[in-house]
């Protein structure tokens, strides 16, 4: 399974004309491997995410999730790919703060129609996968940032997804938590064979990643992984 975009064109009312946000983009991510999306602020990187996270449609082009066309579907139709295909992690984890770590997995789930008893199973499965077997029972008060950025990612995974996007995951962290945040995803991604696109302004997070797309005024094209 993987991740296609062809020939994506996305633009934005502008005054009295339109701004090209993504302009005839063209990007495969196969399925076990990690593409690095970097660019400077305002060069399309969140907007070329938003059409692979079928958040917003773009005025032309393909999206296609794991052998899914998503290009004509409806809002709710795109509502439930995203729950069972696509995996999203945010700059900041945006926890609930009455939830332990299980439970911020087990909400996931349940909008899923997973059993409460195999929900529970699969939430400490992902906890410990991500080195917090022992925290399954903290409130986000209780974990450092690095911790609530590793519930986040389990949390994105909760529903097996074939597409995991990630949105600049160590904003919020020193050097030395964010290297490990990234080296978590590149493992999670080879180990669970999901197609991974991680928008990064970091290029000392480019180690390791297969793939490294770079994005300027909306174009988008392939670099050397580093």
């Amino acid at each position: 399974m993987s991740l296609q975009l062809h020939d994506i064109v996305l633009t934005y009312p502008d005054g009295d004309g339109r701004l090209t946000a993504v302009d005839h983009a063209d990007l495969d991510v196969p399925s076990g491997t990690v593409t690095a999306l970097v660019g400077p602020s305002g060069s399309g990187k969140s907007s070329l995410l938003a059409v692979a996270a079928a958040l917003i449609t773009p005025d032309s082009g393909r999206v296609v999730v794991a052998d899914t066309e998503v290009t004509g579907m409806s809002r709710d139709e795109m509502t439930a790919l995203r729950l069972a295909k696509i995996g999203i992690i945010f700059q900041q984890p945006n926890l609930i703060g009455s939830l332990s770590a299980a439970e911020q997995l087990e909400v996931m789930a349940h909008l899923r129609g997973r059993a409460p008893r195999s929900a529970r199973d699969r939430a400490r499965e992902l906890l410990d996968a991500v080195g917090l077997a022992d925290k399954t029972g903290h409130r986000p008060h209780q974990l450092s940032g690095g911790q609530r950025q590793r519930v986040n990612i389990a949390r994105a995974l909760m529903n097996d997804p074939d597409v995991l996007l990630v949105d600049e995951p160590t904003s919020a962290l020193d050097r030395e938590r964010g290297a490990a945040i990234i080296d978590l995803l590149t493992t999670l991604t080879h180990r669970r064979a999901t197609a991974t696109v991680l928008v990064t302004h970091d290029r000392a997070h480019l180690d390791g990643v297969d793939q490294v797309a770079e994005i300027r005024d909306g174009r988008l094209r392939l670099a050397t992984a580093a």
